[in-house]
């Protein structure tokens, strides 16, 4: 679809870690394009990292740190679900070795916001609850793949294999930034609507409020899980400049 190789970097959600991107990441790079999807400090082979102590910043630090050892720049950073958050905060602190953002119904927030501080209160409460309940209020208890979209049984239990608890910190420490959302670097967002995910209703709204472009993926929430080659095709064709 593109004739311009690309340099993706795809930033994975809540209780996912870089494995959920490998089909998508396959037929990137089988059309050419370098691809890369770090697994955040306390997830996926990280998970042995798990503790109190990660917050939201150290998620941004892990693809900041990502981008300069692997010596990555032009790069298209592609957040989904709750690294929406994530490449908001690594486009403030790196924009010059980025090239586009694309947001995968990935999560819009702002300098100082939480995460839970953008739910009900009374969801926030709940999960935290939850939280405490099942690791004394160090992690998220792993949720379940139904509520992505993942209805196709073996998917289903691969993901029920692999999801890990999210380090619940990085769900109530705030974003800090110095610029607003998106640095002034070209954006684009992709709205997973069949079906819709509520938690990111608010940030599709954030999106039109920010005049960024918006295109609709007919699938569910875990797109790069459900849909891989349809992702793909619509990551290939938003990174290009008139995409």
């Amino acid at each position: 679809m593109s004739n311009k190789p690309h340099t993706f970097v795809l930033v994975h959600g809540i209780w996912h870690g870089g494995w959920c991107w490998k089909e998508v990441a396959e037929i990137l790079r089988g059309r050419g394009h370098g691809v890369t999807a770090p697994t955040h400090t306390g997830l996926g082979e990280r998970s042995h990292l798990l503790s109190s102590s990660i917050t939201l910043d150290t998620f941004v630090e892990d693809i900041v740190n990502h981008l300069k050892w692997g010596e990555l720049n032009d790069v298209t950073l592609v957040g989904h679900s709750f690294g929406g958050a994530v490449i908001i905060g690594v486009a403030d602190r790196v924009p010059e070795r980025l090239a586009k953002l694309i947001f995968l119904d990935g999560a819009i927030m702002e300098n100082g916001e939480t995460w839970f501080g953008l739910l009900p209160k009374e969801m926030a409460d709940a999960r935290v609850a939850q939280a405490q309940e099942s690791s004394g209020g160090v992690s998220l208890p792993v949720g379940a793949p139904q509520s992505f979209g993942v209805t196709e049984p073996e998917k289903v239990a691969h993901l029920e294999s692999m999801l890990t608890p999210h380090p619940l910190a990085t769900c109530t420490t705030p974003l800090t930034l110095t610029n607003p959302p998106g640095n002034g670097l070209p954006v684009a967002y992709i709205a997973c609507t069949q079906p819709a995910y509520p938690p990111a209703a608010g940030a599709h709204e954030r999106a039109r409020e920010a005049g960024w472009p918006i295109q609709e993926l007919a699938t569910g929430h875990d797109a790069m899980v459900i849909s891989p080659a349809e992702t793909a095709d619509l990551l290939e064709k938003s990174a290009d400049p008139r995409g």
